[in-house]
């Protein structure tokens, strides 16, 4: 589909891109959808080990994946989905302070699933969204 513009962010987006074959970001018009991403060191691929520091990372690497995309951030987010191993209520609040903490002006959509496993062992969360992009798309 030579007519959509894939992204990849630096460090662990492009390893992901060259070992797994699947692309961070693509952009549909006005709309910026994200691969889910969890909560992994950007650079190194290391996951956090506490649940609530995952959830920050994970969001933020969504911020940096949006923002390579093009985009302006979550600011522009209207569906979120996020899958967890573990759905506890701290992994709720976590989910819940982030949301509050980058979209202080919205409340998007969001779905909340928790799954037994994800794409790797150490991944416990991870979260996909889609972005309106009218300024930037072209």
């Amino acid at each position: 589909m030579s007519h959509l513009q894939y992204y990849a962010y630096e460090g662990q987006g492009v390893k992901n891109r060259e070992n797994f074959w699947y692309s961070q970001a693509v952009r549909v018009g006005d709309r910026i959808e994200c691969a889910g991403q969890g909560g992994w060191d950007p650079e190194t691929g290391v996951f956090e080990k506490e649940i609530n520091a995952e959830i920050d990372l994970a969001f933020a690497n969504v911020e940096r994946n949006l923002k390579d995309a093009g985009g302006k951030g979550w600011s522009q987010v209207f569906r979120v989905n996020s899958y967890h191993v573990l759905l506890s209520n701290e992994a709720l609040g976590a989910m819940v302070r982030n949301l509050k903490k980058y979209m202080p002006d919205h409340q998007p959509i969001w779905t909340c699933v928790g799954v037994a496993r994800l794409a790797e062992d150490d991944m416990r969360v991870e979260i996909e969204v889609v972005a309106h992009d009218p300024q930037e798309a072209k």
